[in-house]
């Protein structure tokens, strides 16, 4: 018997390989000789670096760089022996970073990420995966690329101030020093979602507030994003603005497709790439995936899905794990996940679900695990 358990993080309660580790105690417990095969999972954002390096055994590298706010936090990236580098920028640049009351849209920066990636050239890097999720900024990336050598200048050819407010006084890009290692490294993004950069739907409107932007800022940033496609398309000969997903991470898709012609993947289709979930699937007799809430937005690239779209077409059957079952989860079975569970026993509060989930997740996986063999046993 082949069991295949390929989680999602149970965000600020347990770690995909964590989870992956419950679910397999779960398991071990009615089928102690199963063969277990552990691919924890990611969509790009916190905790894609931990999940590829679990699946491959790739090296965990951390480096002082420059927090959202400007100062330093300890960031931590991956390296595998392919010569990739596998970096996620909330690492970095994360609103993890920010307490709360000190969040502000209008001066945060992405230039940790930048020095992840800088570090990452110094080590050689042919291919950099860039995870895009969790950021704290909304400075269309500009902090990323003066990491890397851009200059963003005023009309007085001074360099602009951090962060996105700051880029209605843009006038000038100068790209004489960007880092010429680039030119020879392909640049893939993990992301799941299709913003574009500004607009109704862009990174300003749907994500500043959550940054700490008013309605007012968020207006402000927005025109400010315009300013900066506005000049970078006199730049470089091309709008790259309303290209689908340049709007995550506050616009730090928009400088990396711009001015690093990165490719733009869904981010779970990466991660399984690289943790070679398609070659864990053959020979599988079942898959177990999960993530800390299942509802209709699940659609919508996240891992569960994106899991049982593989397993679907390996011919393999899928079980989902869940702190909760929200509204519409039911559609979640015509995309290939055949049941799902909820781990509580009964109503709980939600500090109290985080505390118990890796108890609740060998628990539940057990009772599935005892219902297969009901399940063997009738058909024989």
């Amino acid at each position: 018997m082949k069991i295949v358990i390929a989680p999602d993080s149970f965000k600020e309660s347990l770690s995909a390989p964590q989870v992956a580790d419950a679910i397999a105690a779960g398991w071990a417990s009615v089928y102690p000789q199963a063969e277990l095969c552990l691919r924890p999972m990611a969509d790009g954002g916190e905790g894609t670096v931990d999940a590829v390096l679990a699946a491959t055994g790739g090296e965990r590298r951390e480096l002082e760089v420059s927090g959202p706010l400007g100062t330093p936090v300890l960031a931590h990236w991956g390296w595998l022996e392919s010569g990739t580098a596998v970096i996620e920028m909330a690492a970095a640049s994360g609103l993890h970073w920010v307490p709360r009351t000190q969040r502000n849209a209008m001066t945060s920066s992405s230039r940790g990420t930048g020095e992840l990636i800088l570090a990452a050239l110094d080590a050689g890097a042919k291919r950099i995966i860039l995870g895009l999720g969790g950021s704290a900024t909304n400075d269309g990336g500009v902090g990323l690329l003066a990491a890397l050598g851009v200059r963003f200048l005023d009309d007085a050819g001074y360099d602009l101030p951090p962060g996105g407010a700051a880029l209605a006084q843009l006038e000038q890009i100068n790209l004489t020093g960007l880092d010429s290692r680039l030119l020879n490294v392909q640049v893939d993004v993990a992301a799941d979602v299709d913003n574009p950069l500004c607009g109704a739907k862009g990174a300003s409107a749907i994500f500043g507030p959550q940054k700490g932007a008013t309605p007012t800022q968020v207006e402000q940033l927005d025109a400010a994003l315009a300013r900066l496609a506005h000049v970078v398309a006199g730049t470089l000969g091309e709008d790259f603005s309303q290209f689908p997903g340049v709007g995550a991470a506050g616009g730090l898709g928009f400088a990396v497709k711009a001015f690093l012609r990165a490719r733009f993947r869904p981010g779970i289709e990466l991660v399984a790439e690289l943790s070679h979930l398609a070659e864990a699937l053959q020979g599988a007799d079942l898959v177990i995936t999960g993530e800390g809430r299942l509802d209709a937005q699940s659609l919508h690239g996240k891992t569960p899905v994106g899991v049982a779209r593989q397993a679907q077409a390996a011919g393999v059957p899928v079980v989902a794990l869940a702190g909760s079952l929200g509204e519409g989860y039911e559609q979640l079975y015509a995309a290939g996940i055949d049941a799902a569970f909820s781990l509580t026993p009964g109503p709980v509060s939600l500090e109290q679900a985080c505390a118990d989930a890796a108890v609740q997740l060998q628990a539940r996986t057990s009772d599935i695990a005892r219902l297969w063999r009901l399940a063997q046993a009738v058909q024989r």
